[in-house]
């Protein structure tokens, strides 16, 4: 670390700037993500799904939305922990869903495969426990 710090303090050019953190070694960031609230969860839009999510809700609804979202993972794990809210979970209209570790107390989930689903899609498993809430999965329209 004294070695690349002195590197970037003597640094007359842009390039010397640029190398000395590009030798640091680079993690896996983003890897696993929690999610957790009492109310409302709500993800829609472009955003960055991480390799394991995991989301906790007691009372609120739950709104997942991947259709549009940046998937850069081939498995994506969505670890699930309602109690009595409701969720919803679009997945891109190619993927594949995994719902066997899936525990629901009151209502069994609703899902129904893709029709125009092509291969190479993520696999999305979906795993956790639903309280008394219902779980709905659905393949995104386009």
């Amino acid at each position: 670390m004294d070695e690349r710090l002195h590197q970037l303090r003597t640094a007359a050019t842009h390039g010397g700037l640029v190398s000395a953190p590009a030798s640091l070694p680079q993690g896996s960031p983003g890897t696993t993500s929690t999610i957790a609230a009492a109310g409302r969860i709500r993800r829609r839009g472009a955003w960055r799904v991480p390799r394991v999510l995991k989301v906790e809700s007691a009372f609120g609804r739950v709104r997942l939305n991947l259709s549009r979202a940046v998937v850069e993972h081939p498995v994506v794990d969505i670890e699930l922990h309602l109690g009595t809210g409701s969720a919803r979970i679009t997945v891109p209209r190619d993927a594949v869903v995994d719902i066997e570790g899936l525990k629901a107390g009151w209502k069994a989930p609703r899902y129904r495969t893709g029709r125009h689903s092509r291969p190479g899609g993520p696999t999305i498993r979906i795993s956790g426990a639903v309280g008394m809430g219902r779980l709905k999965i659905r393949h995104a329209r386009r």
